[in-house]
């Protein structure tokens, strides 16, 4: 029974840590909003140049993931006071995903090694094809409904409306279009399943080699 809970509490751990990582990455992603900036023609939206632009969503992403940082002050985008709201809520969420994701360090390092010291990372194979599953269904959301999905996401995220932002009250809003989430969304689950596929495909070898 201690084994079994010990190898379900592993495998929670490696999929608790491929998400946060995954998520980590993509808010760090910084490459991605400066092309989104170009692509999405952000500069003229807001008339703002992109050194602009990067320099204040540098200072967006400090506030959101630095603990010691506790107040938004962007340098072009006033904040409302539900709009300061929502940052903080977004703040929290970010700051518990780094948590999860040093936590989970350590137990997922550890299942692995264990694995790869009995030889049985066939165990992973299962459960990699089922998680793998998840990504796809994602995206296929994404692609069908994104509006439909963004505002779901939110709704169980967040326990009040004050990610809904008014462009004159929070014209930074303006400069985070909702085709710049959906690229964040599309490389997270896409770094998820490079994650999952990885393990997948390190298990299928050790099998392969142990026959």
């Amino acid at each position: 029974m201690t084994e079994r809970l010990k190898r379900w509490g592993g495998l929670t751990a490696v999929i608790l840590l491929l998400l946060s990582l995954s998520i980590t990455l993509t808010i760090n992603g910084v490459w991605l909003y400066r092309l989104d900036i170009n692509w999405l023609h952000i500069e003229h939206t807001v008339n703002l140049s992109a050194h602009t632009l990067m320099h204040n969503y540098g200072q967006l992403l400090a506030y959101l993931e630095l603990p010691w940082v506790t107040d938004l002050n962007m340098s072009n985008f006033p904040t409302s006071f539900t709009g300061m709201i929502h940052f903080e809520d977004v703040k929290r969420l970010f700051l518990i995903n780094h948590v999860v994701l040093l936590l989970s360090l350590w137990p997922a390092g550890w299942y692995l090694r264990q694995l790869s010291k009995r030889a049985t990372q066939w165990r992973l194979l299962r459960p990699m094809q089922i998680v793998a599953v998840v990504p796809v269904a994602l995206a296929v959301c994404l692609v069908v409904n994104f509006n439909g999905f963004f505002v779901t996401f939110h709704e169980i995220l967040f326990r009040n409306n004050d990610w809904l932002f008014d462009p004159d009250l929070d014209p930074v809003i303006l400069a985070l279009p909702d085709t710049f989430f959906l690229h964040c969304f599309i490389l997270a689950f896409g770094l998820f399943e490079l994650g999952v596929l990885g393990l997948y495909w390190w298990a299928k070898r050790a099998v392969k080699r142990a026959i």
